[in-house]
């Protein structure tokens, strides 16, 4: 038996982001499901990230949807989110919907 401390297991910083990360399905309605061409996708994000993090996310992979920023809705677990610095904790199976602006008669 020795008196040495143990070893401490340090992971490389791109493995604990993939530790630390979770897959949410993102939901695309109207407007926003013809900019992206796509309904939904599976995406892996941070658990942690702020609404407005997590639009720049989305529309990276869609740049067309820039078109709609200043008028789209994010919705978490059904819940609306102002997109700005509000920190959202995702969890995997989490829905994500991109919700255009709405307009009828």
């Amino acid at each position: 038996m020795t008196n040495l401390p143990p070893r401490t297991l340090r992971l490389p910083v791109f493995i604990i982001a993939i530790i630390r990360s979770w897959k949410v399905l993102v939901l695309y309605f109207a407007k926003s499901s013809e900019l992206a061409g796509v309904r939904s996708e599976n995406l892996t994000l941070p658990q942690e990230v702020t609404s407005k993090e997590l639009w720049e996310k989305i529309a990276a992979l869609h740049p067309r949807l820039s078109t709609i920023k200043d008028q789209v809705v994010l919705a978490v677990r059904q819940e609306y989110v102002t997109i700005g610095d509000d920190v959202i904790t995702l969890r995997t199976g989490d829905e994500v919907a991109v919700i255009p602006p709405i307009s009828g008669g």
